[in-house]
């Protein structure tokens, strides 16, 4: 049986700032992602990637220039699971502001 290690608030911050993501600090440890991302929570340590709309728009340039996701999932040090959250809430976006668009053009249209 694999034994939990201990860690601090102050090491995790640590971790944070040196390894930037659960999947990562977890490697290092020995445990899941979903383990340090419990401890965070516990802990009210923010995650690191909380605001990322640099590296979010480099992801989607590098999406519509041909680049597969699992590519971009590494080129970005993520999961392909979320590459594939980033992409595709870019696409809802585009689509709402498109669909509102069209909405908005309608109203004026039948005036």
């Amino acid at each position: 049986m694999t034994r939990i290690p201990r860690v601090s608030k102050a090491k995790l911050v640590k971790l944070q700032k040196d390894l930037v993501t659960d999947s990562a600090i977890g490697e290092e440890l020995g445990i899941t992602r979903q383990a340090v991302h419990q401890w965070r929570k516990k802990w009210g340590v923010g995650s690191s990637m909380t605001d990322n709309s640099d590296r979010n728009a480099s992801m989607i340039e590098a999406y519509n220039a041909g680049e597969t996701g699992t590519a971009i999932a590494r080129k970005f040090k993520l999961s392909i699971s979320q590459t594939y959250r980033v992409i595709n809430a870019a696409k809802d976006k585009a689509r709402r502001a498109a669909d509102k668009a069209l909405r908005n053009a309608g109203r004026k249209g039948g005036r």
